[in-house]
């Protein structure tokens, strides 16, 4: 079985909760992301996650200004994986909550992120990877 620390990112941009939804949404811009993991400013532990969602959805449509600072507006219900968890498992994980993104933490300490993309590169094959594509592509439950 491989391992998510196989195919993570582990070189991940960050922001902090004080960070202007402006600069978050140029960070994004510049390194072709739709997710950044947001970290304390003392230790660098995940507090939760922003996404170009979230900035659409909870800062713009919400009508906050531009140097609202993220915080304000992120993910803070995170859901993330272990160093020692299986590609497979981890590809549930992402279906069962619909998330193409899920950080990879030892305690609160970000190590990495696997995306759907790495599982699908990595083994184009995989039908977990298929199967977590379709399930978080499907509309949610929810009445958003």
């Amino acid at each position: 079985m491989m391992k998510v620390t196989e195919i993570m990112t582990t070189d991940v941009e960050t922001c902090t909760k004080d960070t202007s939804i402006q600069e978050v949404a140029t960070q994004m811009l510049n390194l072709d992301v739709g997710s950044i993991p947001i970290v304390d400013t003392n230790g660098g532990s995940l507090v939760g996650i922003i996404t170009d969602r979230d900035i659409v959805i909870r800062g713009i449509a919400a009508n906050f200004t531009l140097d609202t600072p993220v915080g304000q507006i992120i993910s803070s219900e995170l859901v993330t994986g272990t160093p020692d968890m299986d590609v497979e498992d981890a590809a549930t994980l992402m279906a069962d909550n619909q998330i193409r993104r899920l950080p990879i933490c030892e305690g609160n300490k970000l190590l990495g992120v696997v995306s759907l993309g790495d599982i699908a590169v990595k083994d184009p094959t995989d039908r977990n990877a298929g199967a977590a594509i379709e399930d978080i592509s499907k509309p949610s439950q929810s009445n958003d």
